[in-house]
């Protein structure tokens, strides 16, 4: 693959510096919103399935300080942007990119939380971009969904969480594969605006609990006017964690 163009960009109000690829797969909100909802302490440990240029990963760290964050990524260019964010970050020894496919060996019960933002569309369905970035971080390869749940279940300790953000379509799909490791499930759903459908779920179950499961009053992205709504705000630009 040829060099990649890229572009600076920040995160949290600045806090967080990011470069990432000028074409393709671009970081939006969803991870930002994912590393909100993990309930990291200080010492923690979480794993980051498909952590691209560690978006997440690093908002994680940065929010809260002395927890460590591990992400597992498959294309190489983006491993190799995803350190350089480290380093800019200042976060080597908290925070380390892996090249690596999720569905490979990882230490079962070593992490505290894993986290995931993984392909929305089915292999099969939809157009892949001719973008292999965009592509891969769009459509399902190889791992499906199930992979993706049986991979972050088995990493995490008993106790431990597992969270991922997904689009809303696939909910049930994504409920019964948690349901499969865990539960205490928290559906916490993404409202784009007051009264319209929600569009991004992020889920998180309990690995081993028997607890029922809950539909969250979940956030309002948007205003009226198209702006973000001052609870979306305190997240995306003040990093504030998320209760789910």
């Amino acid at each position: 693959m040829e060099a990649l163009a890229t572009t600076d960009d920040r995160l949290l109000g600045g806090r967080v510096l990011l470069r990432q690829p000028a074409q393709g797969y671009r970081v939006a909100i969803d991870p930002v919103f994912l590393a909100a909802a993990i309930p990291a302490r200080e010492g923690s440990r979480t794993l980051e399935l498909g952590a691209g240029v560690g978006a997440a990963s690093l908002c994680l760290a940065i929010r809260m300080p002395g927890a460590a964050v591990v992400g597992i990524e498959l294309m190489e260019p983006l491993v190799a942007l995803g350190r350089s964010n480290v380093r800019s970050n200042g976060l080597e020894g908290r925070v380390d990119l892996v090249l690596g496919d999720v569905r490979e060996a990882i230490p079962a019960a070593s992490f505290d939380h894993a986290m995931a933002n993984p392909p929305f569309v089915e292999a099969g369905r939809g157009r892949r971009s001719p973008n292999p970035l965009k592509g891969a971080a769009n459509i399902e390869g190889d791992a499906d969904l199930r992979a993706w749940v049986e991979a972050a279940f088995r990493a995490v300790r008993p106790g431990g969480t597992v969270t991922f953000i997904h689009s809303a379509e696939r909910l049930g799909e994504l409920a019964a594969r948690f349901s499969e490791g865990g539960g205490g499930i928290v559906v916490f759903p993404l409202w784009a605006k007051a009264g319209a459908d929600a569009t991004r779920v992020l889920v998180q179950a309990t690995k081993g609990s028997r607890a029922p499961t809950r539909l969250s009053a979940g956030l309002v992205l948007h205003e009226p006017g198209g702006a973000y709504s001052a609870a979306a705000e305190a997240v995306l630009r003040h990093g504030q964690g998320l209760e789910v």
